[in-house]
């Protein structure tokens, strides 16, 4: 990874590998049914929207402190996740700002605790995201399996819509592509690349 941090002996950003103004960061588990459900919504918005050159959507798995690379610069950050609340299953969660990093002091998952740990390590260096939403669910399933549970699929629409929603907040309205076939949610995506 760049050293984004101490280029010279001062603070750079010129050595970050994904800068963008905003960042739309799946994460989750997909081999975990409604783990992965934060990936599954960011691979339906690529399939679906066609995003401004300023827009960077992130499959960010469950990598922890790499996530940094892609999010160093960012202004705005749109994480969605399954996120374990401890509430009924289906439960719709959002936090912005500095709810968030109180949520993740709970380190609910491994995942959240590298979210957490990226949003601590750029507020320590001087390199504090201004704008941080947080949505997602809590899941219905974590067993082994790639698919989603039906439930959470249900969710998965509301949470496109969800997403849309605090992107057009932001002022980002992308484009409906055309001619798009559904997406099967029964196996491993392999054409979402970590970053588009």
């Amino acid at each position: 990874m760049a050293d984004v941090f101490t280029a010279g002996g001062t603070s750079s950003l010129d050595n970050v590998l994904y800068k963008t103004e905003v960042t739309i960061l799946g994460i989750g588990n997909i081999i975990l049914r409604d783990e992965g459900f934060g990936v599954r919504v960011a691979e339906y918005l690529d399939k679906h929207y066609e995003f401004p050159e300023h827009v960077q959507i992130v499959d960010g798995g469950t990598l922890g402190i790499e996530l940094t690379q892609y999010v160093t610069g960012t202004e705005k950050l749109l994480v969605i996740d399954s996120i374990n609340g401890g509430a009924e299953p289906g439960t719709t969660f959002r936090f912005h700002n500095d709810d968030v990093m109180e949520h993740f002091q709970d380190k609910l998952s491994a995942h959240e605790v590298g979210i957490q740990d990226v949003l601590g390590l750029l507020t320590v260096t001087g390199h504090k995201i201004p704008d941080v939403v947080v949505i997602g669910a809590q899941p219905y399933d974590v067993e082994a399996g790639v698919e989603l549970s039906d439930g959470m699929m249900k969710l998965l629409p509301g949470m496109v819509e969800q997403a849309l929603a605090e992107l057009k907040n932001w002022g980002i309205e992308p484009k409906v592509r055309t001619g798009v076939a559904d997406m099967d949610y029964n196996k491993v995506a392999e054409d979402f690349s970590a970053v588009r």
